[in-house]
């Protein structure tokens, strides 16, 4: 069950994930202990493990997409597998409105994207695709990290 004291620990930890429980404690009222608690209880469950966003472009990998595929019935779980598989793709969703994935992958350049593309249309029958270039981060990963919006929710 998650209560409105919940939440607010997870809006601090979205803010930063490596505040300290003596930080957060000041911040939401609550004794470190709870806390403590209260996240052991999430874990695995609301909270899933730890995450450490990356700047790619630090690592060498400049070029970033959202790829859009559409794929012939009978390649659907091999498409998905192989993209599962595949060490450039960060992520993976199942999409409606045409399309049956949509993934986030990370290359080099462009011409290794270009190569990636070109294999999987060799390997499958990909019906449609879209690619649209990550250029920029405006906004990452936000959602819940306002402790003031917490309200939005309506949990007592």
């Amino acid at each position: 069950m998650v209560n409105k004291k919940d939440l607010l620990v997870m809006a601090y930890l979205r803010q930063n994930a490596r505040m300290k429980l003596t930080t957060m404690s000041r911040l939401t009222r609550m004794p470190v202990s709870t806390i403590f608690d209260r996240l052991k209880y999430h874990e695995g469950g609301l909270i899933k493990g730890n995450i450490c966003l990356l700047d790619f472009s630090m690592l060498g990998f400049h070029t970033r997409a959202k790829v859009m595929l559409k794929i012939g019935k009978k390649d659907k779980n091999t498409v998905r597998e192989y993209l599962q598989n595949n060490h450039n793709v960060n992520s993976i969703y199942k999409i409606n409105n045409g399309y049956d994935f949509l993934a986030e992958v990370v290359f080099r350049n462009i011409c290794d994207l270009e190569e990636f593309m070109d294999k999987l249309e060799e390997k499958f029958d990909i019906k449609g695709k879209e690619i649209h270039y990550i250029i920029d981060d405006i906004k990452r990963e936000a959602f819940m990290s306002d402790p003031n919006t917490l309200e939005l929710l309506k949990i007592d």
